[in-house]
């Protein structure tokens, strides 16, 4: 990435405690147009929680966020968010194109979107971008998982996003869907100059697009290359004790990392424990 570009989120010397327990601390991190960040580490090592700080919900104990040039305010809808994938009750009276409008106007109380022209247009481009008309109207929780998936994506980017923010998104997927989920995020990058902050604890589906990796570990972290960052010694000396990093393959597998679901193992647990 040139560093002469001016970065979509810059984080300066930010850290993040709950009450006497530090998460991380001193993180600097410029994101730049097209950057794809990946974000790796235990349960409860803040990962979830940095995201949240930068969606304006959590606010930072030191440092600072800004976004596009200004400080992060909650509910800014030139962030788009895809969160962890969670079945929708068989019940729920919504079709897909409803939950894709919510990325526009879900602070409006009921579903009104299809009376505007313009909102309606960007539902469509937005299912269709991620290659969802053939089932976006049916009702929401009659579809798979994957289905709905690939819609929440499309809600993410409804907004014409500049930052696009991914939370372990790839949880229960299958593996196909997890292809198919990954390369609708690096498609939105390379072809928009989206940048990306992936939060997963399975790089390997995403490891061909990854440029830089942040790895959080017992309230520290490390930023840099995967081939920099992923490493036994790195590892061993965030965690202090020894981590064993092995590729197998295309594929990257860490060892005795304490609490660490293995990157070619997504958690069970569906999310943090914060």
């Amino acid at each position: 990435m040139n560093p002469q570009v001016t970065p979509v989120l810059r984080l300066a010397d930010a850290g993040l405690a709950f009450g006497d327990r530090p998460l991380w601390s001193g993180l600097d991190l410029d994101l730049r147009p097209g950057e794809f960040v990946t974000v790796l580490g235990a349960n409860g090592s803040g990962k979830s929680s940095l995201l949240k700080a930068i969606l304006g919900l959590q606010p930072l104990t030191t440092g600072s966020i800004s976004f596009l040039g200004r400080p992060v305010t909650r509910g800014d809808r030139h962030i788009g968010y895809i969160p962890q994938q969670r079945l929708i009750p068989a019940g729920t009276p919504l079709r897909g194109w409803d939950l894709v409008a919510l990325g526009v106007d879900g602070h409006r109380p009921g579903v009104r979107w299809r009376g505007r022209r313009s909102v309606r247009a960007a539902v469509e481009a937005a299912v269709a971008a991620v290659g969802a008309g053939g089932f976006a109207g049916r009702p929401i929780g009659q579809l798979s998982g994957g289905e709905q998936q690939r819609l929440r994506v499309a809600q993410a980017l409804v907004s014409d996003p500049s930052l696009l923010l991914c939370d372990e998104p790839l949880i229960s997927l299958d593996l196909q869907h997890q292809q198919a989920v990954s390369r609708l995020v690096d498609q939105r990058r390379r072809q928009h100059g989206t940048p990306v902050l992936f939060v997963t604890h399975d790089i390997n589906p995403v490891l061909p697009m990854t440029d830089r990796v942040l790895y959080f570990a017992a309230g520290r972290h490390r930023l840099g290359t995967p081939e920099k960052v992923l490493h036994s010694g790195v590892l061993s000396a965030l965690y202090g004790t020894p981590v064993e990093v092995a590729r197998i393959g295309e594929r990257v597998v860490v060892l005795g990392a304490p609490d660490h679901h293995e990157p070619h193992h997504p958690s069970e647990h569906g999310g943090e424990h914060e």
